[in-house]
């Protein structure tokens, strides 16, 4: 520390924050005339005389007070900004520009259920606050195959897309109606496709949660994903080849009350058709990679005899019938009906 004597010229004591705000410039290490050391002059003579200065907002004074020069005072500068969210005003401070402020925007949003509002921060626009509704409850049943013992599984069939394995509308039992009068280039024939979704000797049953979950991200979306879907692992007939349990169907149907605006989608290997109000909607049959589909109920509407306010039936099959990936992605904004209330 450098120690300078009574003779330097400064008549009391400055803190550190003073003289900084004064222009104070360290340019060596000795003290007096002799050091470097560059002093402003921060002494006065009369009494509430003012002189200019400036910091980095702009230009101001400083007031002579009890023989010293005051900090530099400059008048709070203000300017045009924007938070992305709506114009705001900036304030310049202390030598530094603040940070914008801006009013809080707000909108209108509603969900199937009702109103709400959004709100926008940094830029982005939040999620509507409006209710929303409960996600669909499937009930569904899981029958489990093996390939030695039906023709349709792990069988050397032609591989791909096979639309038109199933009729347009479900049978009196709610099941699909095999289509063809022989067989498909992925199916055996109709008394083999009959055991799919049907209790038989030829596989074994069980029933099975299908929980969809609120999406994180979007609001009234439910979604069921899994990558790696193997529902009865270690059950029924067992586990096969790859440490899992292949060969098996699905069924699961719930209803809904359609009020507009819904939406369905598939993304997953091997078949999979969606009846809505009893009629096809999704036809993805066959023994096929991952593939997806995606219905507008309201672009269909018509064509599934949908009425605004009423309540439907939504069934949907799906079989895993080869060993070599199984995977299941539901998304919808099918809601429970009632689910309002």
């Amino acid at each position: 520390m450098v120690r300078c004597s009574k003779s330097s010229g400064v008549p009391r004591p400055i803190s550190f924050t003073s003289l900084v705000s004064l222009g104070l410039v360290l340019m060596g290490t000795s003290c007096g005339a002799r050091s470097g050391l560059s002093i402003p002059d921060v002494t006065c003579e009369t009494e509430g005389a003012l002189r200019s200065c400036a910091d980095g907002c702009g230009s101001g004074a400083q007031t002579c007070a009890g023989g010293l020069w005051s900090e530099c005072a400059v008048p709070v500068v203000t300017r045009s900004c924007s938070d992305g969210c709506a114009d705001g005003e900036e304030r310049c401070e202390g030598g530094a520009w603040q940070p914008c402020v801006a009013p809080l925007v707000q909108r209108d949003c509603s969900s199937v259920c009702g109103a709400g509002h959004e709100t926008c921060r940094a830029g982005e626009w939040g999620a509507c606050d409006a209710p929303q509704p409960r996600p669909p409850q499937l009930a569904a049943v899981v029958r489990d195959f093996s390939p030695i013992d039906h023709p349709d599984f792990e069988a050397t069939y032609k591989t791909g897309l096979d639309r038109g394995i199933v009729e347009s509308i479900l049978g009196a039992d709610d099941k699909p109606v095999y289509a063809s009068l022989t067989r498909t280039q992925s199916t055996s024939g109709k008394t083999a496709f009959d055991k799919w979704f049907r209790d038989d000797p030829v596989n074994r049953s069980k029933a099975q949660p299908l929980p969809l979950v609120a999406s994180s991200t979007v609001p009234g979306l439910f979604e069921y994903d899994d990558q790696e879907f193997f529902p009865i692992d270690d059950e029924l007939l067992g586990n096969e080849t790859r440490g899992h349990n292949f060969h098996f169907t699905l069924e699961a149907s719930t209803r809904f009350q359609y009020r507009g605006g819904e939406v369905f989608s598939f993304l997953g290997d091997d078949d999979m058709w969606v009846f809505v109000n009893r009629r096809l909607a999704i036809d993805l049959g066959g023994l096929h990679p991952r593939l997806s589909a995606e219905i507008r109920l309201d672009d269909v509407a018509s064509r599934l005899g949908l009425e605004r306010g009423l309540e439907y039936p939504l069934h949907f099959f799906f079989a895993e019938r080869h060993t070599s990936a199984s995977t299941f992605t539901i998304r919808t904004t099918i809601s429970e009906p009632g689910s309002c209330d």
